[in-house]
């Protein structure tokens, strides 16, 4: 038995009255960001690199292009301070730019340094290996599954549903 596993009986003795089935399923889902997340961190350490930075640069990576600091912060879920002390950051170490938007001087755009987007296309396909090592004991129909599954549970959370 996991270690939800054992939470949920320890509740159920508790109270055996409640519908205890979100703990094995929230739970577990909690658990496997909580430990994927301390794996990521320590292979993150190693580049002096935070996870949200790391998101950052995916986020860059993916957009192809320049970036607002309102949409990193609206896609890490963080507030503006905290993307804000991320960018300065990741600007010192020169793995981004911010410059002044040629459409709205107001505004700035990032984007990534050739170091920047070297260091993503190094870190990202490593973290894939790691993931995809963690969903082995699972067939192809049984990750597809589960993803739709949990795609289905987010969806309202994130507005899409």
């Amino acid at each position: 038995m996991d270690v939800v596993g054992r939470i949920r009986e320890q509740w159920r003795e508790r109270h055996p009255d409640l519908d205890l089935t979100p703990i094995e399923v929230i739970g577990r889902v909690r658990r496997l960001a909580a430990l994927t997340d301390q794996r990521h961190d320590e292979d993150l350490d190693e580049l002096e690199l935070s996870r949200m930075e790391f998101e950052v640069l995916s986020a860059l990576r993916r957009a192809g292009g320049a970036l607002r600091p309102s949409r990193l912060t609206k896609e890490m879920l963080s507030s503006g301070a905290a993307t804000t002390k991320r960018l300065a950051r990741l600007e010192r170490d020169g793995l981004i730019t911010r410059h002044p938007s040629a459409r709205d001087r107001r505004e700035v755009d990032v984007r990534l340094t050739e170091r920047g987007r070297e260091v993503i296309d190094r870190v990202f396909p490593a973290q894939l290996d790691r993931e995809r090592a963690l969903l082995e004991p699972l067939t192809d129909d049984e990750r597809a599954r589960l993803a739709e599954l949990l795609a289905k549970v987010l969806g309202p959370l994130e507005g899409a549903g």
